[in-house]
């Protein structure tokens, strides 16, 4: 039994009173975080059970948290390090700027029916919320986590991590291959021999948009500027998202249960920047690849199909006909793809989508004779 989990975004609406206990939870909360980070820099490699017993009592007689709201805030500080130690990053001491504020499920908030009851500094607070699109997880039965308070533009959210039972393999009834790019945000290529392009130009040119105002902006320097940055950096998150989501529906949508897509794996893609001209370097690694992944394997999973990750080494040179390998068969600016040994010729991203098809297919098989 495979397992899936999604954070739904969920608004709140409080009253103005409830406003003003949560802006001073929200305000307390960061000051602590910030006191607690403070500590650990300066102990670094210090345990969850050594900073309890060091810093416990002081918070609580100093910024008159709750004993639940105190141990979040350790866990909060010491998982933030750990996960700047995970991705290879310099020790260095961890600034909480945003409010925000970490509840365990069941301890530190609940839900009844249209309200979500919220752990505070004055005690519980009930607040209505409103679900858009994340009504299947919340009936399915599934699990929540520790979620997060966020205050945002004077909006308030809470993101909850809902992890569902995904149901086991059905029989296969397609099997995909999907080449991940930037002319094209993807390329599919199924056991029918079909092809499907999604383009990239619109994105390409409206990133590209954003790109030289960013600049601009950076180059002004101001307060204002600083803040039109801000607002610039969340609305292209929000486009890139929208996009995401738009591309994996309708992937999902065409094929139904059953298929098994098979995708690149892009993991490290950031860390490869060395190999791309400073001038294409933003476009062609700060894709949302991962966050692509993540949607096409929930989506996948709701609708009994499956996501494998394939080695992308070589997928965009080696020839689908005769399997020669070598940078010359492709031509980048012209977008083909050319053998220089038996002459096949194709779009470049179509036959990328062709070679990932058959590793899946490849895959499959192994494991059909190790069984």
């Amino acid at each position: 039994m495979k397992s899936i989990t999604i954070t739904a975004k969920v608004k709140l609406y409080p009253t103005s009173e409830q406003m003003i206990i949560l802006n001073k939870t929200l305000s307390v909360i960061r000051d602590v975080l910030n006191f607690v980070s403070a500590f650990v820099f300066g102990q670094e490699g210090i345990r969850y059970l050594e900073l309890e017993h060091a810093l416990y009592y002081p918070v609580r007689q100093q910024f008159g948290l709750r004993s639940q709201m105190t141990q979040s805030v350790f866990k909060t500080v010491l998982a933030k390090y750990k996960s700047m130690k995970s991705n290879g990053h310099p020790f260095s001491k961890v600034s909480f700027r945003n409010f925000e504020y970490d509840l365990v499920w069941n301890r530190d908030y609940s839900i009844s029916g249209q309200s979500v009851s919220l752990n505070t500094l004055s005690g519980r607070l009930h607040i209505p919320f409103e679900l858009k699109g994340m009504e299947h997880w919340f009936l399915a039965g599934g699990r929540f986590g520790t979620a997060k308070l966020i205050r945002k533009n004077r909006k308030y959210y809470l993101h909850i991590p809902v992890t569902l039972e995904a149901g086991n393999r059905n029989i296969l009834n397609h099997i995909v291959g999907i080449d991940l790019g930037v002319n094209h945000l993807a390329v599919s290529f199924d056991d029918e021999g079909n092809t499907r392009f999604f383009s990239g130009r619109a994105v390409k040119e409206k990133r590209a948009k954003a790109l030289a105002l960013r600049k601009r902006l950076q180059a002004c320097g101001t307060k204002s500027a600083k803040r039109k940055l801000k607002k610039l950096r969340e609305k292209e998150n929000r486009y890139v998202t929208a996009v995401n989501h738009a591309v994996t529906k309708a992937l999902i949508s065409q094929y139904g249960a059953g298929t098994l897509f098979i995708i690149e794996d892009l993991t490290g893609i950031r860390t490869a920047t060395e190999h791309v001209r400073l001038k294409s370097r933003y476009v062609m690694v700060s894709w949302a690849f991962y966050q692509f992944r993540e949607m096409l394997e929930y989506k996948a999973a709701l609708s009994q199909s499956e996501v494998l990750a394939a080695d992308p080494k070589y997928t965009s040179q080696s020839c689908p006909v005769c399997g020669n390998t070598t940078k010359a068969n492709r031509n980048r600016k012209r977008h083909e793809f050319c053998c220089t040994v038996c002459g096949y010729r194709s779009n470049d991203d179509r036959t990328g989508a062709i070679n990932i098809y058959r590793k899946g297919w490849n895959t499959l098989f192994a494991e059909a004779c190790q069984a």
